[in-house]
C-alpha cells in the first residue's frame, strides 16, 4: 500500500438554496477548475473519479464532470447521506492507495431545496427507520423536524447524564459563527453574541436556530495522487499526506445500547477515529486544527469525546475552557463549520478537506492557525457512516 497525497483542492462559496442562478454542473466546474489550478494539472491527468451527491438523478456525477472534460474514465456516483463527500474522498484514496490509479479526483456537490430535510420516497422502508423507532422508544416524539430532534435528544441525554448546560451548547454556535466571519466561502459571515445564540428561535430544545446548520448549495473537489505521481510532476511542495483515513458504519451498539448519543453515531465516529489514529501513528494530541461534523451544536460536543479531545462526559467543560478556538489547544471548525459555513450534503466532506489542506499549507488567510503540522477531519452521515481523516505535512526522501 503506497502513500496518498492531496495535491489540489477547490470549492465554491456555499449559498442559500435558490439564492444564485446556477446548477450542479456549474458548481462542479467551478470547484474542479479551482482544484486543477491549485495542483497545476488538467482533467486529462485524472484516471478515475468519485462524485458524491445525495439529491439528483443516477448519473449526475458523469454529467457534472463533463463540464471539466470527457475522457472515458471510470466515474463512480456516491451517496452516503451527510458523509457523502468524505466517502467519495475515501473511495478515491483507496483507488490510489491500492495502485489502481496514480491520480484520482473526488468531487462532492449538492443542489438542495429550502427548509428541513424530509423523506423523498414514501413507498418503501425509510433507511432511518431503526434510528427513529429507537428514538421514539426513548423520548417522546415531538412536532419538530427529525434531524434536529435526533441530535437534540442526544444533547438532552448528555445534559441528563453529565450536567451539560444550554449555555455550553450555545458556546459552540457562538464560536463557529465567529470563525466564519473570516471565511469568504461561508454561507453566513455574521458574528453573534452568546445571548443572541441562546435567545434565537428554538428549533428543538436545547437547539436554537443559530446552533443548526442550514441547507445549502455548493461543491468541493480534491485531487489525490500517489507518491510516484507527486515526484514525477514535481508536486512535493504543495502535497499534503493523508496519514490515516477510516470509515465506520453503524455498530450493534447504535441500537442495542438504548442511547440517543449512540444512535447519532458516537460509536462509529469513535471507531473510525481509532483506526485513523492507528494508521497515522498520530493522536488528537498531535493535531492543531480540526474540522468536525457540527450539523448541530449537540453533535459537535459529543464528537469532542468520540474523537478523544476529552474524556466521555467532559465535552461541556472543554468548550468552557476556551481550548477549541484561536489561542487554545485546538482550533475546531475554523471554517465556521456546518453551522455557519453551510451544509450542501455531498460537498461538506470535500470542503472540510479543502480547509485542512489550506491550513497545513499556510493558505487559510485570516483563519490561519499557527504552527499547523497535522490536522483532523470528521464527517458523519446518519443511517449511517462516519469518516475520519488525519492529514500531515508531507516529507519526501
Amino acid at each position: 500500500m503506497g502513500k496518498v497525497y492531496v495535491v489540489g483542492v477547490g470549492m465554491t462559496k456555499f449559498e442559500k438554496p435558490g439564492g444564485r442562478e446556477w446548477d450542479y454542473p456549474d458548481m462542479v466546474k467551478e470547484a474542479g477548475t479551482k482544484a486543477f489550478a491549485d495542483a497545476g494539472l488538467t482533467y486529462a491527468d485524472i484516471q478515475q473519479a468519485a462524485v458524491g451527491y445525495c439529491y439528483g438523478e443516477s448519473t449526475s456525477g458523469e454529467r457534472a464532470l463533463y463540464e471539466l472534460g470527457i475522457t472515458g474514465i471510470p466515474i463512480y456516483n456516491v451517496n452516503n447521506n451527510c458523509s457523502t463527500g468524505s466517502t467519495a474522498l475515501f473511495l478515491a484514496k483507496q483507488l490510489v492507495e491500492g495502485g489502481i490509479a496514480d491520480c484520482a479526483l473526488a468531487v462532492g456537490f449538492e443542489k438542495m431545496e429550502k427548509g428541513s430535510l424530509g423523506a423523498k420516497y414514501m413507498d418503501r422502508v425509510n433507511p432511518m427507520d431503526k434510528h427513529m423507532m429507537l428514538m421514539m422508544s426513548l423520548r417522546e416524539f415531538a412536532p419538530a423536524p427529525p434531524a434536529p430532534q435526533m441530535f437534540g435528544n442526544a444533547g438532552r441525554e448528555h445534559m441528563d447524564r453529565y450536567g451539560t448546560t444550554r449555555e455550553q451548547f450555545a458556546k459552540i454556535g457562538w464560536k463557529n459563527h465567529k470563525h466564519s466571519v473570516n471565511n469568504p466561502y461561508s454561507q453566513f459571515q455574521d458574528e453573534y453574541s452568546l445571548e443572541d445564540v441562546l435567545n434565537a428561535k428554538v428549533v428543538y430544545d436545547p437547539l436554537t436556530k443559530l446552533q443548526c446548520c442550514p441547507t445549502s448549495d455548493g461543491a468541493g473537489a480534491a485531487i489525490l495522487a500517489s507518491e510516484r505521481f507527486v515526484k514525477e510532476r514535481g508536486l512535493e511542495k504543495t502535497a499534503v499526506e493523508i496519514a490515516g483515513m477510516a470509515m465506520s458504519t453503524d455498530l450493534p451498539s447504535t441500537f442495542d445500547d438504548k442511547s440517543c448519543i449512540k444512535m447519532v453515531g458516537y460509536d462509529m465516529s469513535k471507531r473510525a477515529a481509532h483506526k485513523a489514529y492507528e494508521q497515522s501513528g498520530l493522536g488528537p494530541e498531535d493535531v492543531q486544527v480540526v474540522e468536525l461534523h457540527d450539523c448541530f451544536s449537540a453533535n459537535e460536543l459529543i464528537t469532542y469525546e468520540a474523537l478523544g479531545l476529552c474524556p466521555e462526559g467532559k465535552g461541556g467543560e472543554l468548550i468552557d475552557s476556551g481550548a477549541l478556538t484561536y489561542g487554545g489547544r485546538w482550533v475546531v471548525n475554523p471554517s465556521g463549520g456546518l453551522i455557519s459555513k453551510g451544509h450542501p450534503l455531498g460537498a461538506t466532506g470535500l470542503a472540510q478537506c479543502a480547509e485542512m489542506n489550506w491550513q497545513l499549507r499556510g493558505l487559510a488567510d485570516k483563519r490561519q492557525v499557527s504552527g499547523v503540522k497535522a490536522a483532523l477531519q470528521h464527517n458523519l452521515g446518519l443511517g449511517g457512516a462516519a469518516v475520519v481523516t488525519v492529514y500531515r505535512k508531507a516529507s519526501f526522501a
